[in-house]
C-alpha cells in the first residue's frame, strides 16, 4: 500500500474460499444513494449467474452512509465485503485496493451505478475462455449498445481523450474508460502491484502494463446506460486525466513498469 496511507479496514470478513468463481470489485466514493438500489440488484444477478462469488465494495474515503449501507447489507449477505480507508485517494487507488484483496479466479471491475448490467459479464468470460487474459467492456466497438447516451460534450471529450491515449500510451482500443473489465487472477498479479496512477486514467495504465508484459487484451461491446449523476467533472478531471497520461509515459521511460 502507498506509504503514509493506512491499510484499508475490513469491516466485514470476506469469503476466504479459494474456490471462488469470481470477485466483483466496486469502487465507491459517497455512493449511499446509488448503492442502496444497485447493491441488491448486483447481488441478485450474481446469485443467478455464479455458483460462488464475492462482492467487494471499496469505500474511497466516503463521508456519507456508504459504509453503513454496505455493512447492513452484508450482515444478511456474507458474500459482500466492505473495505474502507481514508482520505479519498481516487478511483484508481480504490480499484487497486479491491482487486489485490480479491479471492476469485476471475476479477471483475464494475461501477457502482451498474451502467453496464452484470449480465454482460458472460461476454467477457467467453473472451477469457477463448484465450484472453483481460476482457474490457467497450461502448464504441462491435456489439456495443448505448441505452442512454452521454451529453454531446462528454461524447466529444471522450473521443478526444481516446485520440490522445492512442498517441501517448496504448493503441488499438476504441474505449479504455468503460468501467466494466474482467481479469484472470494471473493477469491481476502481473499488473496491479505495479500500477501507480490513483485517478481516472488508471484504466489506461493497467492496459499499458498488460501489453508491455505480453498479456492478451480483448475489447468486447457491452450494453451501457449513462448515469446523469456522473462524478467525472468535464474540466477538472479531464485536465487531471491528461496529466496522468503524461505520467504513464514518464513512468515507462523511468522503467517503473519493469
Amino acid at each position: 500500500m502507498t506509504e503514509g496511507i493506512k491499510s484499508p479496514k475490513k469491516t466485514i470478513s470476506m469469503n476466504e474460499s479459494k474456490d471462488l468463481q469470481i470477485s466483483i470489485v466496486v469502487p465507491a466514493f459517497n455512493e449511499e444513494y446509488r448503492l442502496s438500489g444497485t447493491l441488491p440488484t448486483l447481488w441478485n444477478s450474481c446469485q443467478k449467474i455464479f455458483k460462488s462469488f464475492e462482492i467487494i465494495i471499496v469505500s474511497d474515503g466516503s463521508s456519507d452512509q456508504t459504509g453503513t449501507i454496505v455493512t447492513n447489507f452484508s450482515r444478511r449477505h456474507p458474500e459482500v465485503c466492505l473495505l474502507h480507508y481514508s482520505p479519498n485517494r481516487g478511483k484508481g487507488f480504490a480499484v487497486k485496493t479491491g482487486v489485490l484483496a480479491a479471492q476469485g479466479e476471475l476479477i471483475l471491475i464494475s461501477d457502482a451505478d451498474l451502467s453496464t448490467p452484470l449480465e454482460d459479464v458472460g461476454k467477457l468470460i467467453e473472451a477469457i475462455k477463448g484465450g484472453a487474459d483481460i476482457a474490457i467492456g467497450s461502448r464504441s466497438t462491435k456489439g456495443s449498445e448505448i441505452l442512454l447516451s452521454q451529453p454531446f460534450y462528454r461524447v466529444f471529450m471522450g473521443k478526444t481523450y481516446n485520440k490522445i491515449v492512442r498517441l501517448l500510451t496504448v493503441r488499438g482500443f476504441n474505449d479504455t474508460q468503460c468501467g466494466f473489465k474482467c481479469f484472470t487472477r494471473n493477469a491481476v498479479k502481473q499488473i496491479f502491484p505495479d500500477s501507480i496512477i490513483p485517478g481516472f486514467s488508471f484504466d489506461v495504465e493497467i492496459l499499458f502494463i498488460a501489453l508491455h508484459r505480453g498479456l492478451k487484451v480483448k475489447e468486447i461491446g457491452v450494453h451501457w446506460e449513462n448515469s446523469p449523476e456522473s462524478r467525472v467533472h468535464p474540466i477538472r478531471h479531464s485536465l487531471q486525466m491528461l496529466k496522468e497520461l503524461f505520467l504513464i509515459r514518464i513512468n515507462a521511460w523511468l522503467g517503473r513498469y519493469g
